[in-house]
């Protein structure tokens, strides 16, 4: 499962709004646990918070957090439960001020010439200047649990960054897509 989720999706480039949505959702439950436990249980993630519809989920309230925190098949955690909701309502508003999730993330993708070659896990970072600034913009706009780590998390899953490592069978096929998506060097 973690192999496959690093070979054919971990780094690839995403528009979608929906996707980039869930991408945030899964990254703010992450924080404090594994990446494996978020991904064993992203179908049932997905079925919780409704295909992870921004629109949906804006609307949930206290009833559907109760039902949410008797999930078991989630993580159960008031806080990060309630910041997926905030985060709908918070992507909802970038839509309609910008037409899209992904044109405000989109501002944060280093040009791909700045990224360094990583030649090791060792060479990998936490955070960057633009997770960073990714972080308080979202969180100024109402974003929740987009601290600069988990915003640097999101960069790499998300294509923003090519973080494979050089000699990493991905990170050509990432480059490549990134390329091919208009208005990307």
């Amino acid at each position: 499962m973690y192999a496959a989720y690093h070979d054919d999706e971990w780094g690839r480039p995403v528009r979608e709004d929906d996707r980039l949505y869930e991408k945030l959702v899964l990254e703010g439950f992450q924080s404090g646990l594994s990446w494996i436990t978020i991904l064993r249980k992203r179908e049932n993630f997905r079925r919780a918070f409704q295909g992870f519809d921004p629109t949906r989920v804006a609307g949930f309230g206290a009833r559907d957090v109760k039902r949410l925190l008797l999930d078991a098949g989630i993580v159960r955690h008031r806080g990060k439960i309630e910041a997926a909701i905030e985060n709908a309502r918070a992507t909802l508003a970038v839509q309609q001020e910008l037409g899209s999730l992904a044109t405000l993330i989109w501002r944060f993708a280093p040009a791909p010439r700045a990224t360094r070659a990583l030649r090791s896990r060792a060479d990998v970072v936490a955070t960057t200047d633009e997770s960073v600034a990714l972080s308080r913009e979202l969180r100024a706009r109402g974003f929740r649990f987009v601290g600069p780590t988990t915003a640097y998390a999101f960069m790499q899953a998300m294509g923003l960054v090519n973080d494979h490592l050089v000699g990493c069978a991905s990170r050509a096929a990432c480059a490549a897509e990134r390329r091919a998506l208009k208005g990307l060097a």
